[in-house]
């Protein structure tokens, strides 16, 4: 009779050990497919416009402008209107050149002298990284900016206009540089 329970107790443990196994290998299928869920969307997008180049009036996509020619078949975008809603007026000389900040007013800082901007109200990651991008990088430099400077860099990161001013971004990065 030992013997007997001995070999159903074998039994059952290598049923459990199966059926942890099974559901093991079940949660790990759907995690990974969860996880690379967007990935193969991505590559779905992807194969989706590698087969719409293959027609001629989508080729605007996938060609530069010194591979495109001027027929009539080819689409042709022209934006309108820009991030704000604001309409844009599309001229083909570069008359309309982005405005350059006055560094001499507030000063030149590094990425090595960086604070941690997204500190100020209002600005967050992606703003931080505009920001970045055109040079500002201290709680100083933003402390000293002067009206123009307010709307220099409201137009250069895109910004909702009057917004610096609303959220006070200059007090806001004085009290913050003196910590």
């Amino acid at each position: 009779m030992l013997d007997f329970l001995n070999e159903v107790n074998w039994w059952c443990l290598l049923l459990l050990l199966f059926l942890a196994f099974l559901l093991g290998w079940l949660l790990s299928r759907w995690a990974l497919k969860n996880k690379y869920k967007s990935e193969l969307e991505e590559c779905r997008r992807q194969n989706s416009r590698l087969k719409n180049s293959e027609y001629t009036k989508a080729k605007t996509t996938f060609t530069s402008p010194s591979e495109t020619s001027e027929t009539e078949d080819e689409i042709k975008a022209i934006k309108t209107r820009d991030h704000g809603g604001v309409a844009v007026v599309n001229t083909d000389d570069d008359t309309s050149k982005k405005p350059e900040l006055n560094f001499a007013s507030f000063g030149k800082a590094v990425a090595s002298d960086k604070d941690d901007l997204k500190l100020i109200s209002g600005v967050g990651p992606f703003i931080e990284e505009k920001l970045n991008g055109i040079g500002i990088y201290t709680f100083d430099q933003i402390s000293k900016f002067t009206n123009e400077d307010i709307d220099t860099v409201t137009q250069l990161i895109q910004f909702f206009p009057g917004r610096i001013e609303r959220d006070n971004w200059k007090a806001q990065a004085e009290k913050l540089k003196n910590k």
